[in-house]
């Protein structure tokens, strides 16, 4: 009767499905809602994409991503809140975004306080220069930039009058300053500087002053796409049809669709785009027959920051904050849709752009400037 009750227990031990291991949870910070939450959408899809992928193989070290969103509302404070919910919920391995150098500048000391991986893609300089082990830039900065921004400006299409607009937030300041000291090496002094508030809706004033400065070239770094749409087409209106090269907002698909004709023949710096290579190529196929949409900036630096996080993981063989860092800051010749990583001490991953040219609405690469320091 005993050896009947073993064997029978022992059967019904066979049958006990083996439990499934705990979840890696990663959170992302993201603009759900607010001026900037289409961008967002194209975030979140990047950000699926890559976690759909990595689960569908077997996930990370045996284990599925499970991915908790926390809407930041397209403000600074809401992204301080988002950062304070995750971090403080505890067993967040990593927390990827948000993209936009203003919010992250604010959330920093809660990325600080909160002791594990933020994987940003602003790409303000000062960002990773302020003794925050805990933030990683998933973009180049735009130290890089602005220097392929004068290269192309000064020696490729041959034009010294310069005219800046930019956005006074961080991304915007910072660009400019930056831009400003890369055209300082060519011998380059800007004609017109001028900043603006986000979300403004008149930029006439500007525009007059680009007219009378006797600009041959404008250069801008605009945060918000919306803003860049409604700027285009208030240029082209008052017939200012000088040579345009903008920051990797002037090519995202949200800006496109807003200022049609009016940004075509403008130039661009982008860390992504499809043409770029064979890994940027099939995520924009793959991206495109999933959601029916174009991929941009927005969706590409996240499904890179997943892939970073994987590989961190895999190489650690452990989730623990410190050990991930560790291995974030060790990764050096990984091709992703962005490009090749190979982070610095200051926690860069990438030291290039891509220059590209809007022809009737479609994206053409043109060629890549990467930089060694």
């Amino acid at each position: 009767m005993r050896r009947l009750s073993f064997s029978l227990v022992a059967a019904a031990l066979l049958c006990i499905p083996a439990l499934a291991a705990d979840p890696i949870k990663i959170g992302l910070v993201n603009e759900t809602t607010g001026p900037n939450a289409e961008a967002g959408s194209y975030t979140v899809n990047g950000t699926k994409l890559a976690v759909e992928e990595i689960n569908a193989k077997g996930g990370i070290l045996g284990r599925q991503i499970e991915l908790r969103i926390e809407d930041n509302q397209s403000t600074n404070p809401g992204t301080v809140l988002a950062y304070s919910k995750l971090t403080g919920e505890g067993g967040i391995t990593a927390i990827v975004g948000p993209i936009r150098s203003t919010q992250i500048q604010a959330a920093s000391p809660t990325i600080q306080k909160g002791g594990i991986p933020a994987l940003v893609g602003g790409t303000d300089p000062s960002l990773t220069k302020v003794n925050n082990p805990w933030i990683f830039r998933v973009r180049p900065n735009d130290s890089y930039s602005s220097r392929v921004i004068a290269d192309f400006g000064v020696n490729s299409l041959q034009l010294k009058k310069w005219a800046i607009v930019h956005s006074t937030d961080a991304f915007g300041s910072g660009g400019m300053k930056a831009l400003t000291t890369a055209l300082q090496s060519y011998g380059v002094t800007p004609v017109l500087i001028q900043g603006y508030t986000n979300n403004s809706q008149d930029y006439t004033p500007i525009v007059l002053a680009i007219k009378k400065s006797g600009a041959d070239i404008l250069a801008t770094y605009m945060t918000n796409s919306q803003d860049l749409g409604i700027f285009a087409k208030q240029l082209r209106q008052l017939g200012v049809g000088i040579p345009w090269v903008g920051s990797p907002s002037i090519v995202t698909d949200t800006a496109m669709k807003l200022a049609g004709p009016a940004l075509f023949g403008t130039y661009a710096v982008a860390d992504f785009t499809p043409g770029s290579g064979a890994e940027a190529k099939s995520f924009a196929e793959k991206y495109k027959a999933k959601y029916k949409l174009d991929a941009d900036v927005y969706s590409s630096w996240a499904y890179d920051a997943i892939y970073v996080l994987k590989n961190a993981i895999e190489s650690a063989k452990s989730t623990e904050p410190e050990k991930v860092r560790a291995a974030i800051l060790a990764i050096c010749g990984w091709k992703g849709v962005e490009g090749l990583y190979c982070f610095d001490k200051n926690g860069d991953g990438l030291h290039g752009y891509n220059v590209v040219r809007n022809e009737n609405g479609r994206v053409t690469y043109l060629k890549h400037i990467d930089f060694k320091d």
